[in-house]
C-alpha cells in the first residue's frame, strides 16, 4: 500500500451525537489530533449536526446517506465515538449505522471505539452494545475500547483534557487503529498489488 494522503490510509471518525457543546466531540478531537499528527493519513470527520439522514424505511437514496456511505466505503479504518444515553449508545449513532447500507459498507473494516458518560462507571454498556452491533454487520471491532467516566470533570470549557492518563488512553484509540492497519491491511494490499502487477507483466 502506498503511503500518502491521496493513495494511502484514510480514516473516518464518526461523532455519534448532534447535541450542541457535547463532550463526545471534545474526546474525539484528541483522537483526530493524534491521527493528523501522522501527516500521511487522510482524515474525514462525520458530524451529523450538518447532515440530513433519513430514518429507516424512508428515502434510501437521500444525498447525505449516499455521501456517508461513500466516505465510509473509501475508509481504511473507522473510529466511532458515542455518549451513553439510558444505558446504551446514542440514537444518532444508531441512525448513522442504519444509513451505511445493507450489507453495511463497514463490513470488513477495522473499527476503534470511544465512549463518554457523565456517570462514574463510564460508557461501558454503550460500548458493549455498539461492539455487538458492529460485529453483527461485519466490522472488525478492535480490542481496547476507551470509556471516559465523569466526562464533565475530564474536559474544561475550552476542550482541554485535564487528566493526562485519560488523554493518553483516548489518543490510544487512534494509535491502536493505525497500528492494526499497518500490521494487517497494508501488507495484504501490497501483496495483492504485487500479484496483480506480476500477472500484468506476464500477459505483456
Amino acid at each position: 500500500m502506498n503511503d500518502g494522503k491521496r493513495d494511502g490510509i484514510r480514516i473516518v471518525a464518526v461523532l455519534g451525537t448532534a447535541r450542541p457543546g457535547n463532550y463526545t466531540a471534545r474526546a474525539l478531537a484528541l483522537v483526530t489530533d493524534e491521527i493528523e499528527k501522522r501527516g500521511d493519513i487522510a482524515l474525514d470527520v462525520i458530524d451529523p449536526a450538518g447532515m440530513d439522514l433519513p430514518f429507516p424505511g424512508m428515502d434510501p437514496d437521500a444525498p447525505d446517506a449516499k455521501a456517508l456511505q461513500e466516505l465510509v466505503s473509501r475508509a481504511t479504518g473507522v473510529v466511532f465515538s458515542t455518549p451513553e444515553y439510558h444505558g446504551t449508545y446514542s440514537a444518532m449513532t444508531k441512525l448513522i449505522l442504519e444509513n451505511l447500507g445493507f450489507p453495511s459498507v463497514l463490513a470488513g473494516k477495522p473499527v476503534g471505539l470511544l465512549g463518554v458518560a457523565a456517570g462514574q462507571i463510564g460508557a461501558i454498556k454503550a460500548l458493549e452494545h455498539l461492539r455487538s452491533v458492529l460485529s453483527h454487520i461485519g466490522a472488525i471491532v478492535l480490542p481496547g475500547p476507551v470509556s471516559v467516566a465523569g466526562v464533565q470533570q475530564v474536559f474544561d470549557e475550552d476542550g482541554r483534557c485535564l487528566d493526562e492518563r485519560m488523554e493518553g488512553l483516548i489518543r490510544g484509540v487512534a494509535t491502536n487503529l493505525i497500528d492494526y492497519i499497518h500490521s494487517n491491511i497494508c501488507p495484504r494490499v501490497a501483496l495483492e498489488q504485487f500479484v496483480r502487477e506480476e500477472a500484468e507483466r506476464r500477459i505483456a
